[in-house]
């Protein structure tokens, strides 16, 4: 049923991390693999999500979900393909999107799982542009943001999964992008590749400054990716009534102080603006319309879908894993179980 083999290496929390992840953090384990009962499925990892919320789920306090478990199996969104099952709306060699853990083998009972075509496009996309990123770009630029035609975005992280998707949804819906990254490389790729008008990077710029040049009129819409100083310093150039829409903030995910806030904040009350936090579970039933338009966006070429898929095994996680807050990666991070 599993193959030439019957254990399932895993990865799970050995001990909550204090600032950056460390190996030590990470317990390399295994188990035999598991039979499904009744209403089950039993599926093999072909792919594993990596992102940089998964850091707060290493923490011990309150968030939108329970934290990871000491000993239990790191959560992770991942690709599985069925190959034994039980239950009625999944059949061997489908292929499933879920929150199956860093794992080779899981049996689940198909609560949150979804059946994707690798006809339609690539196992990985279904994790990246199709999935969480693209969904948590679509919302939190479209609703979140409220953006309107014209009006000029700014993004940080604007490299990664979530910040890519953000600038070219942007430039789509007909608004001028300037994105903010680390390092020539990833600056050239949003101008030259994704279509953004203009890339800042943070590490060799004056990030104030450089807003001035490139959004002159005031920023309509920022999207944070990052959090500290580049937050900071994006609210002293908001335009009037402008949002700022709260996804993340990777650059205090490994603090072993308070988290760095805004002390910029007062902008707010200036420009009339608001900043919003959100989370993209809460849009969980409009996936599949977001889905449908980022797929037809794909296809007609006005998206480029960037993706760093890292070939390994399990035991490759914690390694890769680490690359996300190193900078390291540019687009998508997916490790593929070979």
């Amino acid at each position: 049923m599993a193959g030439d083999t019957a254990v399932n290496r895993q990865i799970r929390l050995a001990r909550r991390p204090v600032g950056e992840v460390r190996a030590e953090d990470w317990a390399h384990g295994s188990e035999p693999v598991g039979v499904p009962g009744d209403g089950e499925f039993l599926g093999r990892t072909r792919y594993v999500s990596l992102d940089p919320a998964m850091r707060g789920w290493l923490d011990d306090r309150p968030s939108y979900l329970p934290p990871v478990g000491l000993g239990e199996v790191m959560r992770a969104g991942s690709v599985v393909e069925v190959i034994a099952s039980d239950h009625p709306k999944f059949r061997v060699g489908d292929h499933v999107v879920g929150a199956f853990g860093v794992q080779e083998y899981a049996v689940s009972d198909g609560k949150g799982a979804i059946t994707v075509d690798p006809a339609l496009a690539p196992l990985s996309t279904y994790l990246g542009a199709l999935g969480m990123p693209g969904m948590t770009a679509y919302f939190g630029l479209l609703d979140v943001g409220a953006l309107k035609e014209g009006e000029t975005v700014v993004v940080s992280g604007a490299a990664g999964a979530v910040g890519s998707m953000v600038g070219q949804i942007a430039k789509v819906k007909g608004c001028r992008v300037v994105g903010i990254a680390g390092g020539p490389e990833k600056c050239a790729l949003l101008t030259e590749e994704l279509g953004f008008d203009a890339a800042i990077d943070y590490r060799a710029e004056d990030v104030r400054k450089a807003l001035r040049a490139h959004a002159p009129d005031g920023i309509d819409v920022y999207f944070d990716n990052v959090g500290g100083p580049v937050l900071d310093a994006a609210l002293t150039r908001l335009a009037m009534h402008a949002r700022v829409v709260i996804c993340g903030a990777i650059s205090q995910y490994n603090n072993e102080t308070a988290v760095e806030g805004p002390s910029n904040y007062l902008s707010l009350l200036v420009r009339r603006a608001r900043m919003e936090g959100f989370v993209v579970f809460d849009y969980a039933r409009r996936y599949a319309e977001a889905a449908a338009e980022i797929a037809g966006w794909i296809g007609d070429g006005r998206i480029t879908v960037k993706e760093q898929v890292v070939e390994g095994t399990v035991d490759d996680f914690p390694e890769t894993f680490g690359m996300l807050f190193r900078g390291e990666n540019t687009g998508k991070l997916v490790l593929r179980l070979t």
